[in-house]
């Protein structure tokens, strides 16, 4: 199980990729900042959950950043349990 600072490692592989779109990138960069807000983890992991599901089918995301966000979702609900 990975901690939300590797998690957050994660989301910003994905931001800083060039080539994955920008509204892909301000998605997975809102799932970061809710990530680092001061509420419960519980819901921070959530609300993160909850903007990566909104872009996770988008038809512009190229298939390498939709298997990372896959796997960054995947470990998100990890956290959960």
């Amino acid at each position: 199980m990975a901690s939300i600072k590797e998690i957050t490692g994660l989301l910003d592989n994905v931001i800083e990729d060039s080539s994955v779109p920008k509204n892909i990138r301000k998605a997975v960069s809102d799932a970061r900042e809710r990530l680092q807000a001061d509420d419960e983890v519980i819901v921070n992991v959530s609300a993160a959950i909850y903007s990566l599901e909104s872009v996770a089918e988008d038809v512009n995301m190229p298939p390498h950043a939709r298997m990372q966000i896959w796997s960054i979702m995947s470990e998100l609900e990890s956290l959960k349990e």
